[in-house]
């Protein structure tokens, strides 16, 4: 099978390239300056590499904080990947912590560099710079937000001091402001620890990169397993009580205690030193960079959270926080100053984040993204098992794709489930960055066993229902395509589930038929009048459109994802807390 993409890479063959000698000085460490620093001792040993970083940790998983906080990780050295004596002894970097850059001088090409605890300047010169600032938690403009009891979680003593308000100062009740990553994974973390959580989110939705109906499985889950979940209703002011907590005040009034609270809004890029140096910031508060990671001001580079990156869906500028991109960049970077041929060229913002028993993961644009952006897409909903259903223990997987109805280009995937997310997540993002068309989907041969799939994987079936709506098999219907419930007086709701799924969970003004008695049955089916099929997840329904339109009927749609889909999608604005 050969994918659809623009082009291919080619291997460099031959001898080593000529060893240059250079002084690079990289400004912050953890992901995307520590890979950098890496990267560039491995291409010269004869260079003079110098890794500044204000804090006390060069290399951190920071994304296995959370974990930490939870329990799950229990030892927090586990969390320390590298230290500066390990850089030091193992790659001769000349590691300086608890040391800041204050100026760049990008003429003279030197850095002002401060000692954080003593004060004391100096400066140092270099031949390439290598700039990792990364990004600051926002702390949004509203009275309160600057209180001892508002916390936040980007480092190793964020970690820390959340942990000493738990076993030290006895916390039993967390405000968590904000939805996204940080929100979600320390909901989880906190409620493992026994503490009680409650969410507050601005949006409708948690997990902006999903669609909000996708999102709402999540929303259930927040609420099935005692988080109480505040959605559509941000924080107008955060106070303080008289036995030391904090009482959130949100924008409709209503008022969520806690003894302490968990700002976790977003992350803004660190931008002043590089601006101050006069390197151009972008129009979204990124530092502007080409593929090799340069900036505007010669020899000088920037990566991680702190740079703009162009989409690879859209092609429009993009900041994107994720350690994945950043280490890669720090390679360009390493690369471009030792003369290696490389490219950073885009960003998918591939995503998974875990949910108390669910796993939430998506890659590539959103239906958000794309209406906004004025592209055209077709979507699908499918609901599978993570494998065969007749082996024990197989969950549940929603999935939604997006892909071009003109060039049939796959632009998007989310999925939710129990099982084999992270699988699938993962084929689909391949597949997206080798620039494959939806029908390719149905061609990947991929590992099967019962225990871990399907013969037809959910991945392939994605395939056959995106190719049966660009043959013209079937017309699709969507849950947002009925604003107020079902179609009104002049559609005819088709329902082909059986009697006692019917029964369980009734579509309101449908006319059932079951799918086996479609065919004897048919005579009761208008066919002057706008007809949607639906069943549980999609497939029964499809069944019955290609019946009714083998028959002659021609104003027929199938419900895309079916009952479950248009369920979950009723309950996606509700604001209220846990019920």
């Amino acid at each position: 099978m050969a994918f659809m993409a623009e082009g291919r890479g080619t291997a460099t063959k031959g001898r080593e390239p000529q060893r240059m000698k250079k002084k690079l000085v990289v400004i912050g460490a953890v992901a995307g300056g520590a890979s950098a620093a890496a990267r560039a001792r491995r291409l010269s040993e004869d260079s003079q590499i110098v890794l500044v970083e204000r804090g006390d940790y060069v290399s951190f998983a920071n994304c296995g904080l959370p974990y930490h906080i939870a329990g799950e990780i229990q030892e927090r050295s586990k969390l320390i990947l590298r230290t500066p004596e390990s850089l030091a002894r193992q790659l001769a970097i000349d590691v300086r912590v608890r040391t800041e850059a204050v100026s760049i001088d990008t003429r003279a090409k030197t850095v002002t560099l401060r000692r954080v605890d003593t004060g004391e300047e100096s400066v140092e010169s270099y031949d390439a710079l290598i700039l990792s600032p990364g990004a600051a938690p926002i702390r949004p403009p509203i009275p309160g937000a600057d209180l001892p009891q508002v916390l936040s979680l980007r480092t190793i003593p964020d970690m820390d001091a959340i942990n000493r308000r738990i076993d030290e100062a006895g916390a039993r009740r967390v405000v968590a402001i904000g939805g996204g990553f940080i929100g979600l994974e320390m909901a989880e973390g906190l409620r493992r620890r026994g503490l009680e959580v409650a969410l507050v989110e601005r949006l409708p939705q948690v997990l902006l990169p999903l669609d909000v109906e996708m999102a709402a499985y999540l929303h259930e889950e927040l609420r099935d397993d005692g988080v109480d979940l505040y959605l559509a209703d941000g924080v107008a002011a955060i106070e303080e009580t008289s036995d030391g907590g904090i009482e959130a005040v949100l924008e409709s009034g209503r008022r969520v205690s806690g003894d302490f609270a968990l700002l976790a809004v977003g992350v803004r890029p660190e931008v002043d030193l590089a601006r101050e140096a006069g390197i151009r910031i972008g129009s979204l508060g990124g530092i502007e960079v080409d593929e090799q990671m340069r900036t505007s001001a010669p020899e000088v580079y920037a990566v991680g959270d702190a740079v703009e990156v162009r989409d690879f869906v859209t092609g429009e500028t993009a900041l994107v926080p994720l350690a994945g991109p950043a280490n890669r960049q720090g390679r360009v970077a390493a690369n471009a100053v030792f003369g290696r041929a490389d490219a950073y060229k885009a960003t998918q913002g591939t995503l998974i984040v875990r949910v108390f028993s669910l796993v939430a993961a998506a890659t590539g644009a959103n239906e958000k993204c794309l209406r906004r952006r004025g592209i055209r897409y077709e979507k699908i909903y499918h609901h599978h098992g993570s494998h065969v259903g007749y082996y024990p223990g197989a969950g549940r997987l929603a999935l939604k794709i997006l892909f071009s109805p003109e060039d049939e280009r796959l632009l998007g995937a989310q999925i939710v489930g129990t099982d084999g997310v992270d699988k699938r997540i993962d084929v689909l993002s391949t597949a997206i960055r080798l620039g494959a068309s939806v029908r390719q989907l149905t061609e990947l041969e991929l590992a099967y066993a019962p225990p871990y799939g399907a013969a037809k994987d959910p991945v392939n079936f994605a395939g056959f229902i995106a190719s049966n709506i660009l043959d013209g098999d079937v017309e699709q219907a969507h849950w947002d395509d009925f604003p107020d419930g079902f179609p009104s007086a002049s559609g005819f709701l088709l329902d082909v589930r059986d009697p006692n799924e019917v029964e369980r969970e009734p579509a309101d003004g449908a006319h059932v038929i079951p799918l086996p008695e479609l065919r004897s049955r048919i005579a009761e089916i208008p066919r002057d009048r706008d007809i949607v099929a639906i069943c549980d997840s999609g497939t029964r329904s499809y069944y019955a459109c290609r019946i009714l339109k083998q028959s002659g009927f021609r104003r027929v749609r199938n419900l895309s994802g079916g009952y479950r889909t248009w369920s979950i999608s009723r309950s996606c604005a509700r604001p209220e807390g846990r019920s």
